[in-house]
């Protein structure tokens, strides 16, 4: 019946099901909210502040970022979103975009219409749950962000960024071997860390001398992995993991 679009939605029902473990009815629902596959050129942007969604969307290839501008021009990167993640189920009810979403290199989202998503809320109380869970692990991830930048210092923060890039694509199977495709700028992990591109390039120059991280192109590889976690301070209890939260790339 929906067998042409049963792949989109699936890293989402993966990423639930490691929670909590759906009916094949919740999942048909699921498999039957209207979705539009959308394919992105990089730095394309899918929600401009200040529009009305009429969507919300997924993640299904790439990485997203949700950003600020301040008045001067200057850029923050709130956080970024790997395939699964439901990136702004919040515009549901908060109607108005209040920052940017954007991909980094390209991309797919999967595009599914707020009007669809809340009737589904409203018959099937356990997927209700699940958005919510989900806008709940968003802000999770938002508070220790925000600890990140407020609190620690450019190397501390480098290295939990990269420890939680980590951990998050491993969990939806795009770490191999301690190795994973990181497309991010020096100037984008600056202005997601505070920082400037210049003392970002030194952090990273020093974590290469030291042999923490091999950058190849666009893949990053963690020898040591227990040492990352301990200059980041990382611990992955607010990214509300099933099983241990020392986990091992």
């Amino acid at each position: 019946m929906h067998t042409a679009v049963l792949h989109y939605l699936t890293p989402f029902i993966d990423k639930i099901e490691t929670r909590d473990r759906l009916t094949e009815d919740e999942k048909d629902a699921l498999y039957a909210l209207p979705q539009k596959l959308v394919r992105t050129a990089a730095r394309s942007r899918i929600v401009e502040e200040g529009e009305r969604p009429t969507h919300s969307c997924m993640v299904l290839e790439g990485i997203v970022y949700r950003s600020k501008l301040t008045a001067s021009g200057q850029r923050q990167i709130m956080s970024f979103h790997v395939p699964g993640d439901m990136v702004d189920l919040h515009t549901i009810l908060f109607k108005v975009a209040d920052h940017t979403i954007e991909t980094v290199r390209s991309a797919a989202v999967v595009l599914v219409p707020h009007s669809a998503i809340l009737r589904t809320a409203e018959e099937y109380p356990a997927l209700a749950r699940a958005f919510w869970y989900d806008t709940l692990l968003d802000t999770s991830i938002q508070r220790e962000a925000l600890l990140n930048v407020g609190r620690r210092d450019a190397r501390t923060r480098t290295a939990h960024l990269l420890c939680e890039l980590a951990v998050r694509l491993r969990r939806v199977g795009l770490v191999n071997g301690g190795s994973f495709d990181l497309p991010l700028t020096q100037i984008d992990l600056a202005d997601a860390l505070g920082v400037t591109s210049i003392h970002m390039n030194r952090v990273l120059a020093r974590f290469r001398k030291e042999g923490l991280i091999v950058v190849s192109g666009r893949s990053v590889t963690i020898p040591d992995w227990k040492a990352l976690v301990a200059i980041g301070e990382f611990d992955a209890t607010y990214l509300h993991l099933e099983g241990p939260s020392d986990l091992h790339l």
